[in-house]
């Protein structure tokens, strides 16, 4: 059917075949086909991660007045089945509740010969499902004849944050802004910034709403909620720094893939980042690969300083930020050097000079 003035938007151009490759372009099958990818590692990293959490070579500690004797439970911890501790001797039990609190060790037995009584020291605030694992773990132990186990929790969870998660739903909030932000700015006007000053107005635009959306999630987990204890002002900075980071992350993907940028920072951030972060399940107790990669992405950099600040003091948070700061970095540079890349590519070839 010719198309001419009197034919109506939308009417049939022809068999239903031509229909189909006129609504379905080859770039929106490829599109089609790259969500149907991202669909499928989504179930994938999540059942993955998640569908089957036992502690594997958990830091712990073990501490006894004679080094013979922590030793020796040392190497009864080291036979048990699936390697679930990764035990090793602390000089007393001072030490060993520092290194609990300074996140070096996730639990530590202080055992007492004189006694019949042992001392388990977990940290909730760190996960209260890897605490519960350890208790139950310590308590079948046999440790000797009518010798009992006393938990101690010297980093305990809030009674308002179940579970332990609201520090990773918090960075999670952080990150899904972060990569709104940055994915609106490309639909609004073009994936690619045509230029560096615009690139810079994304960027400052992005830093603009990560300061409010990180004093706006600070404000409502703790004082307006009660969900989570903490200094405000630090989970303020870290909410800046997160959603900044992912954002400045997913423009410098868009920077070099265009709108496919948008695709990828969804594979990093949310199919890699969200099941690896050690929210529902600490790290000692994820798959070894999600194990590895949820400390350099920033959904599980951003949970574990988020806790930190929370529940140990704010131990243990350089290495984090310096993960968190290297997105952000790393994504500024990107960004403003594909921009010029892009500004440089279209420039006309100097013409050649005259003999």
């Amino acid at each position: 059917m010719t198309q001419t003035a009197d034919t109506p938007p939308g009417a049939p151009r022809g068999n239903f075949l031509d229909e189909v490759k006129s609504a379905v372009t080859p770039r929106a099958a490829l599109l089609v086909i790259g969500v149907l990818a991202l669909q499928l590692l989504f179930i994938t990293s999540y059942v993955g991660a998640l569908h089957d959490p036992k502690p594997r070579n958990v830091p712990f500690g073990i501490t006894a007045p004679l080094p013979a004797i922590s030793q020796q439970a040392v190497t009864q911890l080291g036979k048990l089945p699936g390697s679930p501790l990764d035990a090793r001797t602390v000089s007393d039990a001072k030490a060993a509740r520092q290194k609990v609190m300074n996140r070096d060790l996730d639990g530590a037995l202080i055992i007492n010969p004189a006694g019949t009584t042992d001392t388990l020291l977990v940290a909730s605030g760190g996960g209260t499902v890897l605490a519960a694992s350890l208790d139950r773990l310590v308590s079948t132990l046999e440790l000797g004849q009518q010798r009992t186990v006393r938990t101690v929790d010297v980093a305990p969870a809030s009674s308002e944050d179940f579970d332990g998660l609201s520090a990773f739903y918090l960075v999670v909030g952080w990150s899904v802004g972060g990569y709104l932000c940055a994915s609106i700015l490309a639909i609004s006007s073009g994936a690619r910034p045509s230029n560096p000053h615009r690139a810079a107005i994304r960027l400052g635009a992005l830093a603009l709403m990560s300061i409010v959306g990180g004093i706006g999630g600070a404000v409502i987990i703790g004082p307006i909620l009660g969900a989570l204890p903490g200094s405000v002002w630090a989970l303020w900075g870290l909410g800046a720094l997160v959603t900044f980071a992912v954002g400045a992350a997913t423009l410098a993907l868009q920077g070099l893939f265009g709108i496919v940028g948008i695709g990828l920072a969804i594979l990093i951030i949310v199919i890699g980042g969200n099941p690896s972060a050690g929210g529902a399940f600490p790290y000692p107790m994820l798959p070894p690969f999600w194990n590895a990669i949820g400390p350099s992405l920033p959904p599980g950099a951003g949970t574990w300083v988020a806790r930190s600040i929370a529940y140990f003091q704010g131990n243990a948070v350089t290495g984090p930020l310096l993960v968190l700061s290297g997105w952000a970095v790393g994504g500024v540079v990107i960004t403003m050097a594909a921009a010029e890349f892009r500004v440089r590519r279209r420039q006309p070839a100097p013409a050649p000079a005259e003999a």
